[in-house]
């Protein structure tokens, strides 16, 4: 038998990673030839630059109470303004910057405490799996917004509130995603492997499974962080959101349809079209990236 043939990969001037970036720059040149994961991208890159820059590029200070009140939309303001005299598209552009902060931090933290927890409940099974994941069931059976509004009602409406609370309410959803994936991979031969090795359960964890794993996660997380915008958009409708004259889009909807029957009746439907769009164009976006990224990763 030749030398070569006995020799590992890497004796022979073959990494041993060279398959794994492999497949990885696949995995990416796949998404960059999908449409609708250019298209998800673009819109989301969007209304994050708005989020960055919205003060620096609106016309108009979003909260500034001008004279002309509910004006239709024109070539001064393109959106029209609000029944305070504001500039809804300044609005519009500057509102983008509570949504892409709160929704995608909450659902990080959703990501980080569910994939930890799942991770745990998967390898290690038994007594502990049972006690936590009848615990997560209990909380599952409680609606999620009842859940919301004892919270932020107990602890405020603050940004750090709100992200908190809204990643909480997400985490056992993870957790039972990451659990059902890690028992899968627990039976495969490379983690009895790692144990025959005498490797502690951290190592096994995070070294051996949870790179296994990285693509349900991935996409669990996105789905999350479009439930998280609409989320952040239903409580703050019931007021428990951010609050006005704070420049955010489910603000400017909920003030329109206080005055619903002016808002339509009257014909001033730019007060709570337009805001509504960009809700409707960043959720659509990521319900489309997750997609995408979903018929990628099951190729």
């Amino acid at each position: 038998m030749s030398a070569a043939a006995t020799t590992p990969p890497s004796a022979v001037g073959i990494p041993m990673a060279a398959p794994a970036r492999s497949s990885r720059r696949e995995t990416f040149t796949r998404l960059l030839r999908s449409p609708t994961f250019l298209i998800a991208t673009f819109v989301i890159a969007f209304w994050t630059f708005c989020a960055i820059f919205g003060y620096q590029i609106a016309p108009h200070d979003p909260t500034f109470q001008g004279d002309d009140i509910l004006h239709p939309p024109s070539s001064q303001y393109p959106f029209g303004t609000d029944s305070l005299g504001r500039d809804v598209l300044s609005r519009v552009i500057a509102g983008s910057r509570s949504t892409m902060q709160i929704a995608p931090a909450a659902t990080l933290l959703a990501v980080i405490a569910g994939s930890a927890l799942g991770l745990a409940l998967g390898y290690f099974k038994g007594w502990f799996d049972e006690i936590v994941s009848r615990f997560i069931d209990a909380f599952l059976a409680i609606p999620g917004i009842i859940f919301l509004i004892a919270v932020i009602s107990s602890l405020g409406t603050s940004v750090p509130t709100l992200i908190v609370t809204i990643g909480l309410a997400f985490t056992p959803i993870i957790a039972r995603t990451v659990r059902a994936a890690v028992l899968a991979e627990a039976e495969q031969d490379y983690v009895q492997a790692a144990k025959l090795r005498g490797e502690k359960a951290p190592y096994i964890l995070f070294v051996e499974i949870l790179p296994n794993i990285v693509p349900p996660i991935i996409v669990e997380g996105t789905v999350r962080l479009g439930y998280a915008i609409f989320t952040l958009a239903g409580i703050t409708f019931l007021g428990l959101g951010l609050q006005p004259p704070t420049p955010d889009w489910s603000v400017d909807i909920t003030a329109g349809f206080q005055n619903l029957n002016d808002t339509f009746h009257d014909g001033y439907y730019w007060t709570v079209l337009f805001p509504g769009l960009a809700i409707i164009s960043i959720c659509v976006a990521v319900a489309m990236l997750a997609d995408s990224l979903q018929q990628v990763f099951d190729r």
